[in-house]
């Protein structure tokens, strides 16, 4: 819903999904990611081809914030409550550019090449940011839940 911003292509997106889960479970690897990994990474990408392929207009942060679920369960809500705050926790732990680069390629599916010519940076710099930004945001999220 956050990616795509509508109830019925995130429903045939969801299918999708599940179509190509169905098609390429062989090609899961349980040593290279977990299960819930794997199956995030497939969603993610069936939004980001769907966006591009719709030229959809991109989502800002705001428009992201304002997002709900229209009925999500307590126990669900709890969890992505505490997840998300865990997670603008660590979002405040980067330097502004690098926090709107991930932002940017994870809410609106915003490829190296938009991000690098949106901020004035060559390409190779905007890989490095976010890559070291991953790593930066994982070991915070570790942290975070192992500390409460």
């Amino acid at each position: 819903m956050q990616m795509l911003r509508d109830r019925g292509d995130a429903e045939d997106a969801l299918q999708e999904v599940y179509a190509n889960v169905w098609r390429r479970a062989q090609t899961f690897d349980s040593t290279r990611a977990a299960a819930m990994t794997w199956l995030i990474t497939l969603a993610r990408n069936q939004c980001i081809d769907r966006l591009r392929r719709h030229d959809a207009d991109r989502l800002d942060d705001a428009t992201a914030a304002s997002l709900v679920d229209p009925d999500p369960e307590p126990l669900a809500q709890s969890e992505a409550s505490e997840q998300r705050r865990r997670l603008e926790q660590c979002l405040g732990t980067l330097a502004d550019q690098q926090k709107d680069a991930v932002r940017a390629a994870f809410y609106s599916g915003a490829t190296y090449n938009q991000l690098a010519e949106r901020l004035g940076v060559p390409l190779a710099t905007m890989k490095s940011w976010i890559r070291r930004s991953l790593i930066r945001l994982h070991a915070c999220m570790e942290q975070s839940e192992a500390n409460p």
